[in-house]
């Protein structure tokens, strides 16, 4: 099976060589590194690994962006399996053989690695709303450490994935629309080595996310809805 790690990268260059070392003990997975236009010589630190494969956008596009990126690169490539891994040294290499085989026993198409022990309280009460707003019974609904099969890959990989502007509640709401089914695996987290989160680095940004993914929720429940009720009027004709 063709697999791939997939790393997102913005100004990650004091923990990315590390992050790389340690997944290159993993067998079996090509490592791809999607540098976010970064300015502090984070591709300059990807390219001192030959065996890497580096995707480098012009511009700072953002996290879930420079994800997609990877994951439509692995769908042109025939990849069937992609884990996102995040460059700031969160992510531990153990917690990917479990989730693959968490997967498999389970027979979902996306496993998350969740750690409930992390977040801030802003972090926590985001996650306990998006879980009532929107249906997901996922604890950890902002980890980016994610298993995804082929199918999944295909349907992040469409122009309708490319809309969407954060890496975590939305994608899962489309991959539930898609009828898609994903599950959630504990894991151990090390606390960030370097820099800040991109979501909940200002109670603004707290604020501007929990609002922007809040009208996600619940335009996608009312969709839901309509859908629903129209199927019932179809069964009554």
């Amino acid at each position: 099976m063709k697999q791939a790690i997939v790393v997102p990268a913005y100004n990650e260059s004091k923990t990315v060589a590390k992050i790389l070392r340690s997944l290159q003990n993993l067998n079996g997975f090509d490592i791809i590194v999607v540098d976010d236009g970064s300015t502090d010589g984070t591709a300059e630190e990807v390219r001192k690994f030959a065996n890497v494969i580096l995707l480098s956008l012009a511009t700072n596009l953002g996290a879930w962006k420079a994800m997609q990126t990877g994951i439509r690169y692995c769908y042109i490539n025939g990849y069937e399996r992609v884990i996102t891994f995040d460059a700031d040294g969160q992510h531990l290499p153990d917690a990917i053989e479990p989730m693959i085989e968490y997967q498999n026993i389970q027979g979902c198409d996306v496993v998350i690695g969740s750690c409930t022990q992390r977040g801030s309280i802003a972090r926590h009460i985001a996650w306990r709303l998006f879980r009532v707003l929107s249906g997901i019974k996922v604890f950890d609904i902002t980890s980016g450490l994610r298993v995804y099969n082929r199918a999944a890959i295909s349907v992040l990989s469409t122009r309708e994935a490319t809309m969407l502007e954060y890496q975590d509640v939305g994608v899962l709401l489309m991959l539930k629309s898609f009828g898609l089914k994903f599950s959630e695996l504990q894991v151990t987290m090390n606390p960030r080595e370097d820099g800040i989160s991109r979501i909940f680095h200002s109670w603004w940004a707290v604020a501007y996310y929990m609002a922007h993914t809040s009208l996600l929720c619940i335009s996608k429940a009312k969709k839901s809805n309509e859908l629903q009720y129209q199927s019932s009027l179809s069964q009554t004709d």
